[in-house]
């Protein structure tokens, strides 16, 4: 076997073995993630991001690991941005603390799913239309200046959104937790609880997100590999980040339009194409640590004012 299928094999085992582990030992019981073990799984998603990252770098070549790089701290400002809005649908459905990490668990797996999904029909679509990256570049230019001008949380109108009324005509939908279960019968009837909802509308949410995500990843790499991987270590590490940084999110104020200007590079990155203009890897790295630092020092040399 060649280096690259061996580092799949690896990914595959290290994200199936810790899932398995989280659901099966260490969450069984529906609890409050506490700050410690927030931070130790954190701290560890990243290491092993880090450590994959240069055992592309050994076994593969220094431009596939700085492309990985590159996605992943584009996918994981992404999804940070995409924290925002997951705090707001536990604050508007109530969901009580002990459940946030079933919900985030079951959302996260869904959403792995649909990103294999999404990333595999992206491959494709380029692969037979390759200036399909030129509408990407432009959706990525859009949504940049979209969000410099102002944050698309903000606007979420929950009491008219789509989705939930649109899953309420489907299913039958109580307003209760039902003590952690998705579903349950009562005289006779099957009903859907209000945590299934909230598990519902974070599936929505990152993909909605993924409109910007898996085209700002293919435009580093078309490397089907690399897309892939940066993109799930970015995800598998949202729980912990969640858990770690829910009381302080609002203070990372700049980190939107860091991800703003990060997205307009990449699309101008993608366009420029068209002129047979080529931006190196390293560049895009070095373009994207830039505005991430930045956007996290300004917010704390500015602090938001309450």
């Amino acid at each position: 076997m060649d280096a690259q299928t061996n580092l799949i094999i690896l990914f595959a085992v290290v994200v199936i073995g810790f899932l398995v582990i989280d659901l099966g030992f260490l969450n069984k019981v529906s609890h409050k993630i506490e700050f410690k073990p927030a931070l130790y799984q954190s701290l560890f998603w990243i290491g092993i991001s880090l450590v994959f990252g240069f055992l592309i770098y050994l076994f593969i070549g220094k431009e596939t690991a700085v492309e990985f790089f590159s996605a992943y701290i584009t996918e994981k400002m992404l999804s940070v941005d995409n924290l925002f809005v997951i705090l707001l649908i536990f604050s508007y459905f109530k969901l009580e603390e002990k459940y946030h990490h079933k919900a985030l668990f079951w959302g996260i797996l869904g959403a792995i799913i649909f990103r294999a999904v999404f990333i595999g029909a992206g491959a494709y679509i380029i692969h037979q239309f390759y200036w399909v990256l030129y509408i990407f570049g432009a959706i990525l230019l859009y949504t940049g200046i979209k969000l410099l001008r102002d944050k698309k949380e903000e606007h979420i109108d929950f009491k008219n959104n789509k989705i939930i009324k649109f899953a309420h005509k489907l299913l039958p939908f109580t307003d209760s937790h039902h003590n952690g279960k998705f579903f349950f019968r009562e005289n006779g009837k099957f009903y859907f609880t209000s945590l299934f909802m909230v598990v519902l509308m974070v599936e929505a949410t990152d993909i909605i997100f993924a409109v910007d995500s898996i085209p700002a990843v293919f435009a580093i790499s078309q490397n089907l590999f690399v897309v892939f991987t940066s993109n799930i270590f970015a995800i598998m590490g949202l729980r912990a980040l969640f858990f770690l940084i829910e009381n302080i999110l609002h203070r990372f104020h700049h980190l939107q339009k860091g991800l703003a200007i990060i997205l307009l590079f990449i699309g101008l990155k993608m366009l420029s194409g068209i002129f047979g203009l080529h931006i190196s890897s390293l560049v895009s790295f070095v373009v994207i640590m830039f505005a991430f630092v930045s956007s996290i020092v300004l917010s704390i040399i500015f602090p938001k004012k309450i």
